[in-house]
């Protein structure tokens, strides 16, 4: 599939020729939420704990007698009911990852990708690029692109561009190494160098 090309300032730069096997697909919905779900999942710390029973520094002298009382048969403070005690089925520290076989992984990410080709949320850019370090200068370029809040990718961003971009709203910065389904998902628009472009389908070659 042919898509144009642009500048930053919105001026058409020529053509490119995407590949359907990345970006003309029929994007499943299905897919797509798996993948996102198994990166969240990566992403949990699993660092919560709780005390249990056994593990409260309680006294083990029985409470009271044994029977007579009318009351349940206790013979720690450390159990549940009662003040200071354990916490009954307590969270424990644990991993939240699982695994998802690499094909699955790439598929998704080619969906994820024609979902936005689909979208008409994808824009490519002859390149990423400032002569100087101006972050005024380069919210107004990115501006004429009417993109929104944007994913920009390149193969490696320049400084003065990086340095530009890191205090403009709604714009993130991502090297085509480090692409994934979910900062795709999670921005309106998806902004491919050429650059980015090349990577990802020898990335998928």
């Amino acid at each position: 599939m042919k898509t144009k090309v642009l500048t930053l300032d919105s001026k058409d730069a020529g053509e490119i020729e995407l590949s359907d096997a990345i970006f003309g697909l029929e994007p499943r919905i299905d897919l797509i939420q798996r993948i996102i779900v198994w990166q969240l999942a990566k992403r949990r710390a699993g660092t919560h704990k709780t005390k249990t029973r056994g593990e409260v520094n309680r006294t083990t002298k029985k409470v009271y007698k044994q029977k007579g009382t009318g009351s349940a048969r206790h013979g720690a403070r450390s159990a549940p009911t009662f003040v200071g005690g354990g916490k009954a089925m307590a969270p424990v520290l644990r991993s939240h990852e699982f695994d998802m076989p690499k094909k699955v992984r790439a598929l998704g990410l080619r969906h994820a990708l024609s979902s936005k080709a689909k979208d008409s949320k994808l824009i490519i850019l002859d390149e990423a690029t400032m002569s100087e370090t101006k972050t005024k200068a380069l919210a107004l370029r990115l501006g004429k692109l009417s993109m929104g809040s944007a994913l920009i990718v390149d193969g490696m961003f320049d400084d003065k561009f990086t340095l530009s971009a890191r205090n403009i709203a709604n714009v993130a910065l991502l090297p085509a190494t480090a692409l994934n389904v979910y900062d795709i998902l999670r921005r309106d628009t998806l902004v491919l160098t050429r650059a980015a472009v090349q990577a990802i389908e020898a990335r998928f070659a």
